[in-house]
């Protein structure tokens, strides 16, 4: 990509260091968010903001990175009822990084195609790595769309991330992204009840998790969330609540492959009574707490069920 110009749509957690680094890697970034104080930052990094979304209409790259599909649709509605009216040029890229609904996402393309009068196409390419990743531009980036849209859109991935694949048509960059949140999910929740298990028989599981880490267990996951749920830090790098979603987009793709996800169903409840405990906006590693708490209830029911007897 020749024309270093893009919109950048959604700087939480993740989007504002995403987008410092494409201001970092000399690209000229036209921002938009809910809240002013990532604008002003990303100001003094040479970024230039925008009253709303659908003043980016005229950009190349439009990247929205916000918390699920509904709020792309809401966010993008001003700019594709203005390409409704006049289309933008051909080739124009609409790239979804957040991780959203694979069979949503194609929706979501064709509208956008219908909009734009064929001029736009959708790419989803969400990520990996979390906050620590998008600082350091060390983000996985799984792609789907059009072959030749991917190699287009290369250089900006390029300045986000260090491991960047295309893995097929659209839809396939966020079944790839659910395939990665059924393991960081699934495996965040097995290391907190190792933990609570080991700290309630009276073992240190900072103790249990070096010496895990040393053996097969070992893993990223491990070494990223492993010192928050020792140290039970909830302080959020990214709402917990988020898993629950992503891990239902798991069931649904499950649905449509016939596939049988036994560790995804047994992973939604989970997250799910995590939201019902009221600790949805913590950390991931905030599962811990939500265990302990069923830990809790259930030494509590046992201890009725002696006592009746």
């Amino acid at each position: 990509m020749d024309n270093k110009t893009a919109g950048f749509v959604g700087l939480g957690h993740m989007g504002r260091p995403m987008a410092a680094n494409l201001l970092r890697s000399g690209w000229d970034v036209t921002l938009w968010n809910r809240s002013d104080g990532a604008l002003d930052d990303l100001e003094n990094l040479g970024g230039r903001r925008t009253p709303d979304v659908a003043g980016m209409r005229d950009l190349p790259v439009i990247v929205f990175m916000l918390p699920d599909l509904p709020f792309i649709e809401e966010a993008a509605a001003g700019l594709l009822e203005s390409w409704r009216a006049a289309p933008p040029r051909s080739g124009t890229a609409v790239v979804v990084m957040s991780s959203v609904s694979p069979s949503g996402v194609q929706d979501f393309g064709r509208e956008v195609q219908r909009a734009s009068h064929g001029n736009a196409a959708v790419v989803d390419a969400p990520v990996s790595g979390g906050t620590a990743g998008a600082v350091d531009g060390t983000l996985a980036i799984m792609a789907g769309g059009a072959a030749k849209d991917f190699w287009t859109l290369e250089p900006l991935f390029g300045a986000m991330g260090t491991t960047v694949r295309h893995m097929g048509p659209l839809g396939a960059g966020s079944l790839a992204k659910a395939c990665n949140q059924l393991i960081v999910g699934t495996t965040t929740a097995a290391l907190a009840e190792a933990a609570e298990l080991a700290e309630r028989s009276g073992m240190d599981p900072a103790a249990l998790f070096e010496v895990l880490a040393g053996g097969l267990a070992g893993s990223r996951v491990l070494e990223v969330v492993g010192p928050r749920l020792v140290s039970k830090d909830y302080r959020p790098t990214g709402p917990a609540k988020f898993m629950h979603k992503d891990l239902s987009f798991v069931l649904d793709s499950a649905r449509a492959a016939g596939a049988a996800v036994p560790m995804a169903v047994a992973g939604v409840e989970l997250y799910a009574e995590l939201k019902r405990q009221g600790l949805g906006d913590q950390d991931l590693a905030v599962v811990r707490q939500a265990i302990s708490q069923l830990s809790d209830a259930h030494a509590g029911h046992a201890t009725e069920g002696t006592d009746s007897a």
